[in-house]
């Protein structure tokens, strides 16, 4: 067995329960600094009165300190570990979902890999590397990646690396985007889900291209959307619009502020030989625009997220809430409500308060006929709260 030469910080008592709670973040105030240890650096976690606690990715620029990855003494972090590491989270897949065209190989904290998100696109993976010491072992991660799948006869042919992100620059890291290793292919990749075909723009895509997580709340939508007139909110790449069609709706409409959004809709469209409308507009405005008409008697609300960081919680809070109620406002008696939030921070309570509040100020009854979190390749990890992010709903209004 390998001989363990990590440095060794010390941290508080704080810090040290949260990590017995099963949280992998510590964070700058709850470290006794070691000046000898370099950004990066793996490094060995004790409590004040020397006790192992666990091991972890050290960084001084960042305010989470130390990201932990093991809490076992005997882990010596070589390829083998990262490839042991990666069969966990491959197998889990495996075992859970019934598609593996397209799905999320690695979900950061919850697969192990703090601040790593890889998403398969057909033969492409897509990655995110948002912690500098996952960068730094970047090159060992990817060749367990291409050689885990490859044993499942699985070939890869390229992984693109989306690091134009700026969370990126809390670690130190430059922001850029591109293909690992300089590869020359197309960054238009076509995949399929739910026996529907898209083309996923990996390079000028939100986040890694394409939201794998609504994978089975599409479902649902396809289920219950035969004869309505449907309205599908910050259609994005129009998912839900497709499902909704191919579900028996009577009429589709896919809205987005986007322009590309709406280009790349129209292409995935014209791949199934759907015939969807789309608007290009603001959804506040949109919505505002069709009060009293009762133009559609389903309306799917998916935003980005209000909010990224507890100081705006507030304030995004007070968005979904006018946001479900224009919606509300819009839809008749017995009409269908879908609605999402994907911030943490809007936690599961808080955001069906602010719907709650928003029926309230319509003057109506919301009766819940659906409730979901994102697809099982994206799991929660219990004591690891930031793992716990989507929520989605379907309402009747009566």
């Amino acid at each position: 067995m390998k001989k363990r030469e990590f440095q060794k910080i010390e941290v508080t008592k704080k810090a040290e329960n949260s990590i017995l709670l099963g949280h992998p973040w510590i964070y700058s105030e709850e470290v006794k600094e070691n000046s000898n240890i370099k950004n990066g650096d793996i490094v060995d976690v004790l409590n004040m009165k020397g006790k192992y606690l666990g091991t972890g990715f050290y960084n001084s620029n960042s305010k989470i300190r130390v990201r932990l990855i093991s809490r076992n003494t005997n882990d010596t972090f070589d390829y083998d570990f990262f490839k042991r590491r990666v069969s966990y989270a491959w197998n889990m897949r495996k075992s859970v979902m019934n598609d593996l065209n397209s799905v999320r190989i690695i979900f950061g904290e919850a697969d192990g890999f703090p601040g790593l998100t890889v998403d398969k696109f057909n033969d492409v993976l897509v990655v995110q590397t948002l912690s500098l010491g996952i960068e730094l072992r970047k090159d060992l991660i990817f060749k367990a990646l291409i050689e885990v799948l490859k044993e499942d006869n699985i070939n890869i042919k390229g992984i693109y690396e989306r690091n134009d992100v700026s969370i990126r620059l809390l670690e130190g890291l430059e922001e850029y985007k591109g293909w690992y290793n300089n590869l020359d292919i197309s960054t238009k990749i076509e995949i399929e889900e739910n026996n529907l075909k898209y083309i996923v723009d990996i390079e000028n895509g939100q986040k890694t291209g394409y939201f794998l997580d609504q994978k089975y709340n599409r479902l649902k939508i396809r289920e219950i959307s035969k004869n309505k007139t449907l309205l599908d909110c910050c259609t994005h790449t129009g998912s839900f619009a497709m499902n909704a069609y191919i579900g028996g709706a009577k009429k589709v409409v896919a809205l987005d502020i986007s322009e590309k959004a709406l280009v790349d809709s129209k292409t995935n469209f014209d791949l199934n030989n759907m015939k969807i409308e789309t608007i290009c507009m603001d959804v506040f405005e949109y919505l505002e625009s069709i009060q009293g008409k009762k133009m559609y008697d389903f309306i799917i609300l998916d935003p980005p997220a209000f909010t990224k960081s507890r100081k705006t919680i507030n304030s995004a809070l007070k968005g979904y809430k006018e946001l479900n109620y224009l919606a509300m406002k819009a839809l008749p008696r017995g009409g269908f409500l879908a609605t999402a939030s994907c911030s943490h921070f809007a936690s599961e309570d808080l955001f069906k308060e602010a719907i709650y509040e928003a029926s309230l100020k319509a003057g109506v009854t919301l009766k819940q006929i659906y409730v979901s979190g994102p697809s099982l390749d994206h799991p929660e990890v219990l004591g690891i709260p930031e793992t716990k992010y989507l929520k989605f709903f379907i309402f009747q209004v009566v």
